[in-house]
């Protein structure tokens, strides 16, 4: 079999967006994550992947005996729905995004199986050093019913322009 190497394309160059660097970004943009309905399938690999065998997530009579209508979601994998890897803004941001520095979350309402989750980042502060900066983003997710069930921060390092 022959190789045909087509010169004109470069794998470096295929990518989702044109990078953007620290410089670039402003206080107030938004980014959206894909909404998710968490279904069983959702309920179980977060299960096997944090190993929290607690019964409010997976044994619904256990659920329905304290008053919830539904398995309730695992905290954390709410939380999840807000990594920047989750949306667009790691591909906007290209080899630029240097760290995830940090993440906080309030946990406002409960979420349940079936519920469809609507994840947001924001940013609120960006923090200029030599070559790098620090972008501070509010995270939120709504549910289906418009109730902000989760709220929090992330800190991102960002690449300055050399």
């Amino acid at each position: 079999m022959t190789e045909d190497i087509d010169e004109a394309f470069d794998p470096l160059t295929h990518t989702l967006a044109d990078p953007r660097y620290f410089e670039d970004l402003q206080v107030g943009e938004r980014f959206l994550n894909p909404s998710r309905t968490l279904g069983d399938a959702n309920f179980s690999a977060f299960q096997a992947l944090s190993l929290d065998n607690h019964p409010i997530h997976y044994d619904i009579e256990y659920c329905k005996r304290l008053g919830h209508p539904e398995l309730l979601a695992h905290g954390l994998q709410v939380s999840a729905q807000c990594a920047p890897g989750a949306g667009m803004l790691p591909h906007i941001l290209g080899d630029n995004l240097i760290a995830l520095l940090e993440h906080s979350a309030k946990f406002l309402k409960p979420v349940y199986r079936g519920d469809t989750v609507y994840p947001a980042l924001e940013i609120i502060n960006l923090n200029s050093s030599k070559n790098t900066g620090v972008v501070t983003l509010r995270t939120t997710v709504h549910n289906q019913r418009r109730n902000l069930v989760l709220e929090g921060e992330q800190k991102m390092l960002v690449r300055k322009r050399a």
